[in-house]
């Protein structure tokens, strides 16, 4: 039988994550010298309040090794097949603890995928992995459809403010961002799993319209898109830009996802995500 374990960096709801039989593992919030499982301990919520009254800004773990243990040993000694499918190793520990973990089961069959994303588009990857394992398909398969999926999402992102980025050393090659002295709004995306700076915008309303301009230019129609927008406190705009963009690539019930702890304390409150997949046109 084959596994998959997860974490929640995937915004999957606690809810539909035991419907779907997946295993997901907590991210850890730290705040001074307490720190929180954003699974039982902490949410979204929460932790914005801790955030806006902390004199410091939080730090995140990916879940310890000896969370993947017993996980790992339960489904060996069953037999079972393994799937990690981890968020971008740039950008979270989370692969790593998941590799240490499994060197102590040499003789399971563990398999780790880094799908070099996080957020929604980490999210409709499980959720298709979970088609396809219901589907009957054999691990080896499993494993070059994901790496597949994965290589061809577009992701672009905006956030209220590089501040939280920058302190969280995640910024990556939007670092050249800090030093404007203009207000702008920027538009990021991921390459290869850590951040890029697109472009910039002057203000919320031109980045919004921007990032439609954005995905109508290369995203095709229909559900082969598996797209997805996720946030944190900008449900209004997130709904706004699922409507439109539904409307115009006939695209039904874009999930919306409400972002966890972990990637609130990187990108800050305010931050919008869109996710989508773009596959060659046929000849």
């Amino acid at each position: 039988m084959i596994r998959l374990i997860v974490d929640t960096t995937c915004c999957i709801p606690g809810p539909e994550i035991q419907r779907l039989g997946l295993v997901c593992l907590p991210q850890v919030i730290i705040f001074g010298d307490k720190s929180y499982r954003d699974d039982t301990e902490i949410d979204t919520t929460t932790c914005l309040s801790k955030l806006v009254s902390s004199p410091v800004l939080p730090k995140t773990a990916a879940p310890p090794p000896a969370l993947y243990t017993p996980v790992y040993e339960q489904y060996a000694a069953q037999g079972d097949t393994m799937i990690v499918i981890a968020p971008s190793a740039q950008l979270s520990g989370t692969y790593r603890s998941a590799e240490v973990a499994a060197q102590d089961f040499p003789n399971a069959d563990i398999r780790l995928v880094d799908v070099k994303t996080a957020g929604g588009g980490l999210g409709s990857i499980v959720l298709q992995a979970v088609e396809w394992v219901n589907q009957g398909i054999d691990a080896d398969t499993l494993v070059r459809r994901i790496v597949d999926l994965a290589s061809h999402e577009r992701v672009y992102f905006l956030v209220d403010t590089l501040e939280y980025l920058h302190k969280g050393g995640r910024i990556g090659g939007a670092q050249a961002l800090l030093g404007s002295i203009l207000q702008v709004k920027p538009i990021l995306t991921l390459v290869d799993g850590h951040i890029e700076s697109v472009e910039t915008q002057r203000t919320k309303k031109r980045a919004l319209a921007r990032l439609h301009e954005l995905v109508m230019q290369d995203c095709q129609r229909g559900p082969i898109t598996h797209m997805s927008v996720s946030h944190c406190k900008a449900e209004e705009d997130a709904r706004a830009l699922a409507g439109d963009l539904g409307l115009a690539l006939n695209l039904k019930d874009i999930p919306i996802y409400y972002v966890p702890p972990a990637i609130v304390v990187h990108a800050g409150p305010g931050v919008l995500e869109i996710s989508y997949f773009v596959w060659p046109k046929p000849n």
